[in-house]
């Protein structure tokens, strides 16, 4: 079985049950370290909903990826073109962007647009439309065909925005990963920087990474990376106000998000089923 990235020989790695009753085994590539399943027939059932119930981040991680990516347009591209996210879902992150007023569009051929009807790809009517970034948010993992997906991705725009989370260093607890994800069997494909090097190349792109789970793929080159923080002064300036002022807040009490320990009670229904 060769690597699906860079078709070199891969390894036997371990089995999984997924869906609590599909054998699944995952092959680690010994040039480039991809991860994937040996063939996923269980596919239709995984995607019977196209956004998994374990899914409890999707509206957090939405909202965090629409002021990071506000940032990164206004920095690195040009913010007066049209935009598009691949594989966008219930339409949530177009609809956000296009109220920070982003000429943003969604594509996705197998969820329903809630949130951002008239405001798909078909709206458009033009199928050589060229977009100046194609973002792509928690995609990358559930890609069967990686190589001919990014194709068609690049045929939309030259530069691809895209999160996935790349494997852990630490081997020895890479079998517990939770990103694997076996009780939505939805996640097939796991990326490393190496991996991810690769598809630049073949591509002849630039790779920029926070190496652990943003990425960019795109023609440009960049003076700095995007994923540097930047260190202004007036963000020190408001860190020493943060500092002086603080002890005139009343008290508060920390709240703590529920999005993990929904996540695990999610997960242990779905155990039980």
């Amino acid at each position: 079985m060769n690597c699906k990235i860079c078709n070199n020989p891969t390894r036997f790695l371990f089995n999984k049950k997924v869906l609590n009753k599909y054998d699944a085994e995952y092959f680690q590539c010994e040039n480039c370290g991809f991860i994937q399943i040996k063939n996923p027939l269980w596919l239709n059932e995984a995607y019977k909903s196209a956004i998994s119930s374990l899914d409890t981040g999707l509206v957090a991680r939405n909202i965090w990826y629409s002021s990071f990516v506000e940032k990164i347009i206004i920095k690195y591209f040009n913010q007066n073109n049209k935009f598009i996210d691949y594989g966008g879902g219930y339409g949530l992150f177009v609809r956000l962007m296009r109220d920070k007023g982003f000429d943003y569009y969604r594509q996705d051929n197998y969820c329903q647009n809630l949130f951002a009807e008239s405001f798909d790809i078909q709206d458009l009517n033009n199928d050589n439309q060229k977009f100046e970034l194609l973002t792509a948010f928690e995609l990358f993992e559930h890609l069967e065909e990686p190589i001919s997906e990014i194709e068609k991705m690049l045929k939309f725009s030259d530069s691809i925005l895209f999160s996935t989370e790349l494997q852990l260093q630490n081997t020895e607890d890479l079998e517990n990963w939770w990103y694997f994800s076996p009780e939505s069997g939805q996640h097939i494909s796991f990326y490393t920087k190496e991996s991810l090097n690769f598809i630049a190349k073949k591509f002849n792109l630039n790779l920029s990474t926070n190496n652990k789970s943003i990425h960019i793929l795109t023609k440009k080159s960049f003076e700095t990376s995007p994923f540097e923080k930047e260190k202004t002064v007036i963000h020190i300036l408001r860190k020493i106000a943060k500092l002086i002022f603080s002890h005139l807040d009343a008290p508060k009490k920390e709240i703590k998000s529920l999005t993990q320990e929904d996540y695990e009670k999610i997960k242990q229904l779905k155990t039980k089923l």
